[in-house]
């Protein structure tokens, strides 16, 4: 493969990279950590549930922006009417404006510790950094290039430092059978409620239409946007996978307990020296920012997109939209040092009931033949896509009674 071929077949991934990187934030790698440190392989299975729906309804999305001139939302507008598009972008906007405090404070600790400085510094530093990304001519192709380089990066690190730790694979493959042992089912439903994260499955028809547009196409007829998200959904499943294999070898044999993705990283340093621990503090902050950045753009673009704004990431509108999202959530993180609780149940009780709401609204216009033509979904995907929704449903009604009852 030529360096011109390999260079377009990596652009190729972009949408689903961003998603992966999206997704993939310092609260993931917490849940992931303490999965494997407090009940070793066995929660293995979990990614691979997670994953799975992740796929197809990324895929859905994905098929949803390669077909379509018109962004998602609007989609939504015409079958239910200017509530539904407003609910659905005003909410978005919500949960990540509410966990952008968690993102800047993830990558405050991540620097921050690693080097001995304040936190702080590091926060006001990088959000700066965040919202001068946001003045580049195309700031699409830029954020592409910046994520599938913190992607590979991370991917790097916490491979390299899995293999440090050197895992038995037999007891690695041992967690695929299902189990749910004593304890763990509240980690269990954070995990799959996060990783499988139809927010972030919304934004990839968005993503693979901002890709088109820096392309310069109409509507894409090839099927690199389904390639794409794949690809990155398994990236996403096999970052996570690496995290909880680093913590069941190295914790969960010496008790050890997590409460932080930080906190990860420095219980690798007695066992295996500044090797490991220092790649996977770089890792965490490819984690932090690839979030930060990804998160605020989701939240802006879809609070744009509700508010009537032209649809792009290079309109002056939608980046002040993602840039009040970035310097919220640094305000929140100085200020406050982490999130606040009262951030936490918004998040919470806003996404308990929108994710319901975004998954049957994926479902239905990717089964609509009027709008997706033979494009629309097919047997497999239609079952494999309910079965997702009535987990997404299960999963808000649990929420709902922790949270309420």
């Amino acid at each position: 493969m030529g360096k011109k071929n390999y260079i377009n077949w990596l652009s190729v991934l972009g949408p689903g990279i961003i998603t992966a990187a999206l997704v993939f934030g310092p609260s993931k790698m917490t849940i992931t950590s303490k999965m494997g440190a407090d009940f070793s392989y066995s929660l293995i299975w979990t990614i691979i549930v997670a994953i799975f729906f992740m796929m197809i309804f990324t895929n859905m999305s994905a098929r949803i922006g390669q077909c379509n001139r018109e962004s998602l939302l609007t989609l939504i507008r015409k079958k239910t009417g200017k509530f539904g598009s407003l609910f659905i972008g005003i909410g978005i906007f919500l949960v990540a404006t509410s966990f952008q405090a968690g993102n800047s404070t993830g990558l405050g600790i991540a620097i921050g510790e690693a080097t001995e400085t304040d936190a702080r510094i590091w926060i006001i530093l990088f959000n700066v950094l965040g919202i001068l990304l946001l003045f580049f001519r195309s700031f699409y192709k830029l954020m592409e290039k910046v994520m599938l380089a913190l992607v590979l990066l991370m991917l790097l690190c916490f491979t390299v430092t899995a293999i440090v730790v050197r895992p038995a694979l037999s007891d690695v493959f041992s967690g695929i059978k299902p189990s749910i042992p004593e304890g763990s089912t509240g980690l269990i439903i954070a995990f799959i409620a996060s990783c499988f994260s139809l927010v972030g499955a919304f934004y990839q028809s968005y993503l693979v239409q901002e890709k088109r547009k820096s392309q310069g196409r109409d509507v894409d007829t090839k099927d690199h946007a389904q390639l794409s998200s794949t690809i990155g959904i398994v990236i996403l499943g096999l970052m996570s996978a690496v995290v909880l294999i680093c913590a069941a070898t190295v914790l969960h044999p010496q008790g050890i307990r997590v409460n932080s993705a930080s906190e990860m990283g420095m219980a690798l340093e007695p066992l295996f020296g500044s090797l490991a621990s220092d790649l996977f503090f770089i890792g965490l902050f490819g984690a932090s920012f690839s979030s930060l950045v990804g998160n605020a753009t989701l939240g802006g673009s879809m609070l744009g997109d509700a508010l009537g704004f032209p649809n792009g990431l290079d309109n002056r509108k939608v980046k002040i939209c993602i840039a009040v999202v970035m310097l919220f959530g640094a305000g929140i993180a100085i200020a406050f040092g982490k999130l606040p609780l009262e951030l936490i149940v918004l998040a919470q009780s806003v996404t308990i009931f929108l994710v319901p709401f975004i998954g049957i609204s994926i479902y239905w216009i990717g089964n609509s033949e009027e709008i997706m033509g033979d494009k629309k979904n097919n047997t497999f995907q239609r079952i494999a896509g309910l079965i997702g929704i009535c987990l997404v449903i299960f999963l808000a009604i649990t929420n709902f009674n922790v949270l309420f009852l």
